[in-house]
This record gives C-alpha cells, structure tokens and sequence, in this order.
C-alpha cells in the first residue's frame, strides 16, 4: 500500500486514465468462508458498499460479523472502467478503495454495518487514513436504496454530533448511490486472512456511533 505518488485532490474526467473493457477475472471463492464471490448470491440477501482506508483492514472488519455472507475489494466512485490496482493507486481513476458487503439483514442490520463503519476508521481526514493519503482512502458510504440514504445520513448526523461533543472534527465522509464495482486483482481479496500479519492503516477516532 506504499509507495505510489498520489495527488490530493479528485482527477476530471478528462484527467482520468481511459481504463479496459475487460473485467478483472475473479478466481476461487471467498477464502475465508468459501462463498462465491460473484453473484448471484443467496435469496433474501442485501448489499452495501464502504471505502474506510486501505481496503485490507476494511474487509476484514465485516467478514468477521454474524450475518455477513460475502465480503469483496475493489473500486468504486471513480471514472475509468475496470481498473487495476497501480492505476487506481496513481491517483488518475477517482475510484475509492471499496468493500462490497452481501449480508443478511434478517440476522444482521445496515444500522450494525454503518456503526462498524463508523468506528472502524477516522472519518474526518479527507483524502486520507491515517499514513495512507490519496483520493482512494476516502471516506464513503455508497448506498443501494432510500432507505440506506437515509440511515446513512442520520448515523452521520448522530456521530458527527458525538464527535463534535469531544471537540473531533466532522466526517467529510461521501454518501452517494452506489456507483459500479469493480473487483481488485484475486490477491486483495481477504488479504488479511491469507497474510495475517500484514498491513491494515486503519484507526478509529475512539468515539462509539450511536446506533439510533
């Protein structure tokens, strides 16, 4: 997650890489629990979608609650079409290192993924976490429903207050519909868990989200 020059601030379109038609090709189930990770996925299930920084550690955040089926990296928000890992990483795609959630809500709820989200990482300092900076460790929450805007807002709302109450800036967090997905290369995938002594970056601010 090192070493790569990365501009501040967000590529136009017309700054932006011109990208490839083919999609990554997706080998192997989820390493973690064996799951596919392309759809289609189980009856009943919903996705969401978070950038939190370095999408190692973000993963593995969510893998580990009851109720989520799959977890998946990859890139989102941005404007060139499929993607790799050092494009995105040269600051010239505008997509957001991204975790693609497939969960139960009949056993786990979106208000429970939004606080793991929150608390998960610092949300306040722009295109950055921590020592990781560039447009693609930004703060997200990239929603598939009304629904989901609108309980992302109010968790914003609420923890934006929290923070507030401990002199913490604001999150500069992005919610907006969930734009495509694009999956990172096969070894991203549930890095942590095939190398659990690698890196992760992410840090919270220490201040818990009040649910609802």
């Amino acid at each position: 997650m090192f070493g790569h020059p990365k501009p501040p601030t967000m590529p136009t379109l017309a700054e932006a890489l011109p990208g490839r038609a083919e999609p990554m090709p997706i080998e192997g189930p989820h390493f973690v629990n064996g799951r596919s990770l392309v759809p289609p996925y189980s009856a009943g299930s919903e996705l969401a979608m978070f950038g939190l920084g370095c999408f190692w550690g973000a993963e593995k955040c969510f893998w580990k609650l009851p109720g989520v089926e799959v977890t998946a990296v990859g890139y989102a928000a941005g404007y060139t079409p499929n993607p790799t890992y050092r494009e995105v990483c040269s600051g010239r795609t505008g997509h957001n290192e991204v975790v693609l959630v497939v969960f139960n809500p009949a056993v786990l709820s979106y208000a429970e993924l939004l606080r793991t989200f929150w608390e998960a990482h610092d949300p306040t300092q722009g295109m950055r976490q921590g020592n990781d900076v560039g447009t693609q460790y930004r703060s997200g929450i990239y929603v598939y429903s009304s629904e989901q805007q609108e309980q992302a807002i109010a968790s914003r709302d609420r923890y934006t207050a929290a923070l507030k109450e401990r002199g913490i800036g604001a999150p500069t967090t992005e919610i907006i519909d969930a734009p495509e997905f694009y999956f990172a290369e096969g070894y991203h995938q549930q890095y942590l868990a095939k190398n659990p002594t690698g890196y992760c970056g992410l840090g919270g601010t220490g201040v818990m989200c009040p649910v609802g």
